[in-house]
């Protein structure tokens, strides 16, 4: 991943539009439109002042990087079988209508799936506007988590297409739904920054040319 679409992903997970972004870096919204069209690339003290304000490295920014997972063998092992029960739960829980359970809290919709040694568990509130975190346990320890927070912008939105489109990630795109995806007159699209162990997203839905949904997230392993 560049450059421009970490500084797009990063800006919408901490909820800022570009004037806002500006206004805290001391530049022109021209300015912070052309680093994220990839037109032109911020000097090394706006670099610093993203970092700080990002809570990221200057060397994480400036290095193109996708999403896989430098780890020792072993590791990646017990990582990729972490991914492969997310996504096993993902289609077993709120993307494909299953396994709903009772709230635990006021309001919640709450989803579990059990497989052996781990279990998921996804609950969240709100409807037009909501808020959630995932997680995952296993042996009874918590190993990954991941917050999210989205909104339908139109009402063109369609509720079953987005649930297509989470059951549509794989293995390369594990956190939401893939890339790209696309049925009939709807286009989801997902981009992350980070890998696995920590990343963050951000997602969108577009009917024809009108966005009608959005959503951010971040998450990780938990140790």
């Amino acid at each position: 991943m560049i450059f421009s679409e970490k500084l797009q992903i990063l800006r919408k997970n901490k909820g800022l539009t570009q004037e806002a972004l500006a206004d805290k870096l001391g530049v022109s919204r021209q300015a912070v439109a052309k680093w994220e069209a990839g037109q032109v690339y911020p000097d090394i003290a706006n670099l610093i002042q993203i970092s700080d304000l990002m809570n990221v490295s200057v060397d994480y920014l400036v290095k193109d990087q996708d999403c896989s997972v430098s780890v020792k063998p072993h590791e990646a092992t017990e990582l990729d079988e972490l991914i492969a029960f997310r996504l096993e739960a993902n289609v077993h829980t709120y993307a494909n209508f299953e396994n709903e359970v009772d709230p635990t809290r006021p309001g919640s919709h709450d989803y579990r799936y059990e497989n052996g040694k781990y279990m998921y568990h996804d609950t969240y509130v709100g409807g037009e506007e909501f808020a959630g975190e995932e997680a995952v346990w296993k042996g009874g320890v918590t190993v990954y988590a991941m917050n999210y927070l989205g909104r339908v912008l139109s009402d063109g939105f369609s509720g079953n297409f987005l649930k297509e489109a989470l059951r549509a990630a794989d293995m390369k795109m594990p956190y939401r739904g893939p890339e790209l995806y696309q049925s009939g007159e709807f286009t989801y699209r997902c981009k992350v920054t980070g890998d696995f162990t920590w990343f963050q997203g951000y997602e969108e839905i577009y009917k024809e040319d009108t966005k009608v949904y959005e959503c951010v997230f971040h998450g990780g392993l938990v140790r």
